[in-house]
């Protein structure tokens, strides 16, 4: 059987950095008092906004226009099509010059300064809201004490069980970078007898309708152990820690608090279920961790309960 090993990190993504602004230097040093004419506008994700065809009436009718844009054209709104008001779209080099000699303000980029839009605050602060929030500590430990003696019961109805497949593998463990998850990187089930569990592992318990055997950590499916008894929600490694709690009293104390998070609407029924499943995604998404669906050591350490 092969046992879960070590692993690395996972890796953050990389950010967009700042956009350049093209022509700035040549621009001022000709129209002193002008930001460059043709900066495109850039947005949180430092992307530039500007689009890739010629603004209408972009000739003769601006030259009348032009002082009266430059004054009052807002740095941060945005017109029907979603671009930010004001902004100028992406012009040929000729049309530049003629907008030089206009004298047409641009509206400043947010690397010369201009605010970010207040949408794209609003999400940031959200978005950090949300990352910010964690589980009472007190909640967690009356959630914990309140499962002590749980005990989950098979609901093949509700959360309909999963089959052996030895070829299975957990989709997407590959990329899960770091030791944390190599348990999950190196699953795949196997079918042995009760007396080969008992020779390889101490520990094989019944668990909610079906045989799982502890290692390293983790509970695993006993695939094979008694074919009457072959319930599994999941086909996968359960993190549980050290203390060998039971899986289904841990799940029972991750989907209430997920509950109380707002993160989980079923049952606290044990079982890691679609449901539970979702749940755990949504919240691991916003904490920022990598998203396994399962129960694995970080997402413990960050609900409080490793």
């Amino acid at each position: 059987m092969h046992q879960p090993g070590a692993m690395k990190e996972h890796g953050t993504m990389n950010q967009p950095g700042t956009m350049n602004q093209p022509g700035a230097e040549k621009s001022r040093r000709t129209h002193a008092g002008h930001e460059p004419a043709t900066a495109p506008e850039t947005n949180v994700s430092g992307q530039a906004t500007g689009g890739a065809t010629n603004e209408p009436g972009a000739g003769k009718g601006r030259k009348g226009r032009a002082h009266e844009e430059s004054g009052n054209a807002p740095a941060t709104g945005t017109d029907v099509s979603g671009r930010a008001a004001g902004m100028p779209t992406q012009v040929g080099k000729e049309q530049q010059v003629k907008e030089r000699k206009q004298g047409v303000k641009q509206p400043a980029t947010e690397a010369g300064g201009a605010p970010v839009p207040a949408g794209g605050q609003q999400n940031v602060q959200a978005n950090a809201g949300v990352k910010a929030k964690k589980p009472d500590p007190q909640q967690v430990q009356q959630i914990k004490s309140q499962h002590a003696n749980f005990r989950a019961q098979p609901k093949p109805q509700q959360v309909p069980p999963v089959t052996f497949n030895q070829n299975h593998r957990i989709e997407g463990s590959d990329r899960w970078q770091g030791q944390h998850y190599e348990a999950f990187r190196s699953y795949h089930p196997e079918w042995h007898d009760e007396g080969w569990y008992h020779s390889h592992y101490t520990n094989v318990t019944l668990i909610g309708g079906g045989y799982y055997f502890f290692n390293n950590g983790y509970w695993f499916p006993a695939w094979g152990y008694s074919p009457s008894a072959q319930y599994y929600a999941y086909d996968g490694p359960i993190y549980v820690g050290q203390r060998a709690e039971p899986p289904d009293k841990v799940i029972a104390d991750v989907q209430a608090v997920l509950q109380q998070m707002g993160y989980y609407k079923g049952e606290v029924d044990g079982l890691l279920g679609p449901m539970t499943r979702e749940a755990l995604t949504a919240y691991q998404a916003d904490q920022g961790l990598t998203q396994t669906a399962a129960i694995d050591e970080p997402t413990l350490d960050a609900l409080g309960m490793s």
